[in-house]
């Protein structure tokens, strides 16, 4: 059966019935394939509206959480809603510090356009999401300018910072909240802590599930040969000495293999190329190879010569550098504890490993660590599926919230 994909007008004026007067309702802006919504449902409240641009997600939203959710552009529209609580979830892309943090991408200005759309619609509480960067530097003029107009419009209004441990998520998900409501500017916003699954716990026995389709890594690759060298909770690191760390040069039948008294040179360069700054950005740079000698106290000209021609090494001007400055690819998930955060690359294998397979994440693995439930079918290519569960808010922190707003700020409004 084809997915539902509505249109604005489908959904132009929703309203609550008096049937079903007792629950809350909920709308959601940029709503993704409906996380932040899942979160509030299973809160009590009851969804009427929800709008984005992409009809993918659209669609997954309206064949598992619930037939409410419109293909809108919200750069132009204002959806004509009467919710009790508005949600929403503008990109970050332009915020975040995984990208470039363009402080001109226009996907910044939708942050701005949602606190416009809730003062249009009124709502009794509305909640903001996004990356805590987005109030790092300059890029934080948007969010405090949202602030400032809720203000204005007679909201009380405070941050919230969530972090996955803590909202039931086992991941290192850290996400910024805006609480915006009708009432007394004396309520202290902290949700209360929600425990959740052990990693190990969320990613039992996912055969069978829609979205789990794991690709091993080809037998005698490069990467099934890197990925055989990393353990559990280590990432191969050329750019830091840790626990956690597996250099190059420990993995020599894919990089070439080295002498004890070379790998005492590559050791004493990644120490120096951040212990020696010259310039005043990045967090290394090369090093005179006369300061390695100094700092081994003997002669390493011949060992920095084959590590050159090993292609461990290579020269800028008159100093080397390490040639590979590895530093977070190929990290295997720890068998329990967190996760990294589950974003729209989670499930590249150069970048993620699974912890007991040589391979990277399937979509299903990557939304059981997410939160979403079981029956929510993950349909499209993988890239697809990885980007909308990847953008979405976890279900189980929409929940610490919802609980929050439901008695907490609901009550004041």
């Amino acid at each position: 059966m084809r997915p539902r994909c509505h249109t604005t007008r489908d959904v132009a004026c929703v309203r609550r019935p008096d049937s079903d007067a007792t629950r809350p309702t909920v709308a959601s802006l940029f709503s993704g394939c409906g996380g932040f919504d899942i979160g509030f449902e299973r809160r009590g409240f009851r969804l009427i509206a929800a709008f984005d641009n992409d009809p993918h997600v659209v669609a997954a939203y309206n064949d598992n959480v619930a037939p409410v959710a419109s293909v809108c552009d919200l750069t132009t529209e204002t959806p004509r809603i009467q919710p009790d609580v508005l949600l929403a979830g503008s990109p970050c892309q332009g915020f975040s510090t995984a990208g470039k943090r363009n402080l001109d991408d226009p996907r910044n200005d939708l942050l701005v356009r949602a606190g416009t759309i809730a003062l249009q619609v009124k709502p009794r509480v509305f909640v903001m999401e996004n990356v805590p960067a987005a109030i790092s530097g300059r890029h934080g003029s948007r969010w405090e300018k949202v602030e400032g107009m809720l203000v204005d419009g007679g909201y009380s209004v405070a941050r919230f910072l969530a972090h996955g441990p803590s909202s039931g998520v086992p991941q290192f998900r850290r996400r910024l909240f805006l609480f915006a409501w009708c009432g007394s500017n004396t309520i202290r916003c902290d949700p209360k802590t929600v425990p959740g699954p052990s990693l190990s716990a969320a990613l039992q026995d996912p055969d069978g599930l829609s979205g789990h389709d794991p690709v091993t890594l080809p037998t005698g690759s490069p990467e099934q040969l890197i990925a055989r060298r990393i353990s559990p909770g280590k990432k191969l690191c050329n750019v830091r000495i840790s626990q956690a760390a597996v250099p190059t040069w420990d993995i020599p039948e894919v990089f070439g293999p080295v002498t004890d008294s070379e790998r005492e040179v590559l050791l004493a360069l990644v120490r120096l190329r951040r212990r020696n700054r010259r310039r005043t950005f990045g967090d290394a740079d090369p090093v005179l190879p006369s300061v390695i000698s100094q700092h081994l106290e003997r002669c390493c000209d011949s060992d920095i010569k084959r590590l050159i021609c090993g292609r461990y090494i290579r020269r800028i001007g008159d100093y080397v550098d390490l040639t590979h400055t590895y530093n977070g690819k190929f990290r295997r998930l720890p068998t329990d504890g967190i996760s990294p955060t589950v974003d729209t690359l989670f499930g590249e294998p150069r970048l993620f490993i699974h912890p007991h397979f040589d391979r990277g994440l399937t979509p299903r693995e990557a939304a059981r660590i997410q939160g979403f439930p079981d029956d929510f079918v993950i349909t499209g290519n993988r890239r697809r599926a990885f980007r909308m569960i990847g953008n979405a808010v976890p279900p189980p922190m929409a929940a610490r919230l919802a609980s929050f707003v439901r008695e907490a700020l609901l009550p004041s409004s």
